[in-house]
Order: C-alpha cells, then sequence, then structure tokens
C-alpha cells in the first residue's frame, strides 16, 4: 500500500513540477487510494481484492475560457510525465475553441497545507476471521473498505494542499429468518474488535424483535423518534438546493423562506460544516480553504449559505470555501438533551425510525421531504418494542420535523459514514444526533 501511495506522490510532484513552466493559469487534482474490499453475502466472504489507483485532473485557462482532462497516474514518472504532456498539448489546442466563461474564477493565493492522518487499519487478511467470530450463526451481508487515500491540490498561483488519510467503513446488514433487516456502519480510523462485537451483539437484539407478527400502521401523524442514521439522510436532502446561495439566488432553495423570515425552525437545531470533527479536505475544487467551522443553521436561524468562488463572483457576494457544487461537505447536527437511554420512554407512544431510503424533494420550495422507512422500525406502546412495521412512505416539512414538531435530539452522536465506492471510496459522512418528533406525517 505505501509503496504505490509513495510512488504516485513521486508523479504528482513531478507533474507539478513539470506545469510551472506553463504561460497559462492552470488547475490541478489528485485523487488516489489503495483500498482492501472485502464482499459478504449470507455470512461468508463472496468477494476480495485490493484497488490501486490514482487519477489526476488538470485544468487549463486562457482567455475567459477553460477547459480540463482526467488521466490514470501510474506511479512511474517517466510515463505519466508524458501523459501529462499529451493532456496539456490537447487543452492548449481545445481551450482556444470553447466559449467564454464570464464567472471563471482564476487561480489566486498561496495558501499550503499538508495533514496527514495516519491510523490503526489492520489488513483484511486480519480482520476477516475477527468478523467471522463476531457474526457466528447471523446472516450478514455487507462490504469491508480500507486503506488509505489522498486528495491533493495545486495551481499556477502557487496554492498547494495535501490530504492523507488512513480509514476504513463496514457498511453491512443483518437478516433474519423472515428476511427483515438491521443496517449497522462501523468506521474509524482505528479498527476496535470490541467495539465491532458489541455492536453486532446489540443488533442481535433487534433482529429478535424484528421476529415478531408486524403490525400494519396506517397513514397519518404519529409521534417519531428518528434514529441518527435517519436523521443524516435528512440532512443530506438539504445538499440538494438547500445549503447552496446559487441556489438561493436562483429562487429554488428550500431554506429559503428562512432566509426570508416565512418560516422558523426550533432553536434546538443547529447544522454546521466541521471539518476539525470529519475526515475530509478542508480544501476544495479551487484550492479555497474552509473554516474549520462553518455554521449554516445556528439555533433554527439561518446563518449563512454555502458560497462557492463562482457564485461570489457571479452575484458579488464573499466565499467561504464551498465547492462549486455547494454542498454539504463536513455536515454535523450539533446534539441536545435527550439521553439515549431515555428515548423509548419519551417517545412512549409511536414509530422507532431507524433508516430512510428513497428520499426527493416532494414540495422542494415549501421544504417538503418524502421518502420510506427501513430496516429495523418498529411500533412502540408504553415505552416498549412491541412490533416491527411494515415500510411506509412519509412525506413531510423540515420546517416541521425541525421546526414546530422536533421534541428533543439525543444528548449524543452517531457518524454515519460515506459508504459510496463510485470511481473511488468516498470521503467523510455525517455526524449525528437521533431526534423525537412530534406528529411526522406517513402518507402511505
Amino acid at each position: 500500500m505505501v509503496d504505490f501511495v509513495a510512488a504516485v506522490t513521486a508523479s504528482w510532484e513531478a507533474c507539478i513540477q513539470n506545469l510551472t513552466g506553463l504561460t497559462a493559469a492552470w488547475r490541478a487534482e489528485l485523487v488516489a487510494e489503495v483500498s482492501d474490499f472485502v464482499r459478504w453475502n449470507a455470512g461468508r466472504v463472496r468477494q476480495g481484492g485490493t484497488v490501486e489507483q490514482a487519477e489526476l485532473t488538470v485544468t487549463l485557462m486562457l482567455d475567459g475560457r477553460s477547459g480540463y482532462r482526467r488521466l490514470p497516474l501510474t506511479g512511474v514518472v517517466e510515463t505519466d510525465i508524458a501523459q501529462l504532456q499529451q493532456v496539456v498539448a490537447a487543452l492548449q489546442q481545445q481551450v482556444p475553441q470553447l466559449p467564454l466563461d464570464p464567472f471563471l474564477v482564476l487561480p489566486a493565493g498561496s495558501a499550503q497545507s499538508h495533514v496527514a492522518q495516519t491510523g490503526q487499519v489492520p489488513s483484511a487478511a486480519a480482520v476477516v476471521p475477527q468478523i467471522v467470530q463476531a457474526i457466528a450463526g447471523l446472516d450478514f451481508t455487507g462490504l469491508y473498505a480500507a486503506g488509505p487515500q489522498v486528495r491533493a491540490y495545486a495551481d499556477s498561483a502557487g496554492q498547494s494542499h495535501w490530504f492523507y488519510t488512513e480509514t476504513f467503513t463496514l457498511d453491512y446488514s443483518l437478516f433474519n429468518e423472515q428476511q427483515r433487516a438491521v443496517k449497522g456502519y462501523y468506521a474509524d480510523r482505528v479498527w476496535d474488535e470490541a467495539v465491532f462485537a458489541s455492536q453486532i451483539e446489540t443488533f442481535r437484539n433487534q433482529l429478535a424483535l424484528l421476529g415478531r407478527p408486524a403490525k400494519v400502521v396506517s397513514p397519518g401523524r404519529y409521534r417519531t423518534y428518528l434514529a441518527p442514521a435517519a436523521v443524516a439522510d435528512l440532512v443530506g436532502m438539504l445538499s440538494w438546493s438547500g445549503v447552496s446561495e446559487a441556489a438561493m439566488q436562483q429562487g429554488v432553495s428550500a431554506l429559503l423562506p428562512l432566509r426570508r423570515g416565512e418560516r422558523r425552525l426550533a432553536s434546538a437545531f443547529s447544522l454546521r460544516e466541521n471539518f476539525q470533527a470529519i475526515p475530509v479536505p478542508q480544501f476544495n475544487d479551487q484550492g479555497d480553504w474552509a473554516p474549520a467551522q462553518l455554521d449554516i443553521i445556528r439555533q433554527g436561524q439561518l446563518a449563512q449559505t454555502l458560497v462557492s468562488s463562482r457564485t461570489a463572483k457571479e452575484y458579488g457576494l464573499a466565499a467561504n470555501g464551498a465547492v462549486e457544487g455547494e454542498y454539504l461537505r463536513a455536515p454535523e447536527v450539533q446534539p441536545g438533551t435527550m439521553p439515549v437511554e431515555q428515548v423509548l420512554a419519551m417517545l412512549e407512544r409511536g414509530l422507532y425510525v431507524s433508516n430512510l431510503h428513497y428520499l426527493n424533494w416532494s414540495d422542494q420550495a415549501a421544504g417538503r421531504v418524502t421518502g420510506m422507512t427501513r430496516y429495523a422500525c418498529f411500533w412502540v406502546e408504553g415505552g416498549e418494542i412491541v412490533a416491527p412495521i411494515e415500510n411506509l412512505r412519509f412525506d413531510d416539512s423540515l420546517y416541521h420535523f425541525w421546526g414546530e414538531g422536533l421534541v428533543a435530539l439525543t444528548q449524543t452522536q452517531e457518524f454515519i459514514p460515506a459508504t459510496d465506492t463510485y470511481d473511488q471510496r468516498s470521503l467523510g459522512g455525517t455526524l449525528a444526533p437521533g431526534m423525537l418528533v412530534e406528529d411526522f406525517q406517513y402518507t402511505l
């Protein structure tokens, strides 16, 4: 693993040195990883392997126009430099033929950073026996992914950023005889066998509860506890034209009524970007450096949106380190006052919702979100779990579940990791508490 990262690092440095000779403005970005993957199904290892890959993206800017190309880095300096020179030559021919971009932002500044987050991530060969022992007798399906990841940036103005982290994620489900499932995540920079074993034991108890006859719940409004994974899914919707300043300016943001003072959120609800707590780079795709913590919603009030340098230029605003897509990269919902051990008692009668899926805006202007319950969701009576439920569709407004309907947030948070592996392993995730909501609306 280390050998490939070291080789790619040498190629990256050589490529940047080669680009410094250009008279045109340029940006370069590096995404690299060495990842062990182990896929499980029905409690058995079905597939395993290691992926070593690195990709360099080069953007060239000439006379108000820009274009980019991507190329794989092999870690062989001579090969990678030859590829780079071909790419640059092609861009020099193509970019002058592209249309003018009135909001093109050229590299500026000379900020530099170097972050290395080392961990204790054992090899797949070492982890697999520990997982096998913990899941004995269970129908376990999931994906283990682990290893070092790199993100880097450099440009013609002299900015240079390097981010290295060693992490693992285990994204899994446990099934009972009725094929009902409990969903679990374990992610960190240090593997702890005891932590994982404890998590599995907790889910064994939920699996037993899932074996009871299911209760059919009619559409309506119910007091509902949404576990941290469900809260994280709802927070993710804000990256779809919610916290974006461009979306605000274009009149399509779900938070526009909040900015205008037409709607309010509960003072207990606060959302921020927290780069100190979540392992993602603080620099963005333009080389801009974001604040370590950036309040988005503070005690129910809109503190600020995410403003990219492009949006800032277009609308005459100040950028705050957002990526061009202006989505959340290190979201944290701050905790509340409800002890986790009192969740069922405070819920008393209603629904315990562990996970959600198929989320979408049903009425974006009104902040209405629709989706389905999923995995271990239960009906609760008298502060006790009575029965699992059949899947329900919900449709409710964020101005309700984070507003007048929000009863309490838990004192503790959980880290819900990003587990996507499209193109490469994702970084980061969401830090979220659970939340208790009055009259959460279910429609089907």
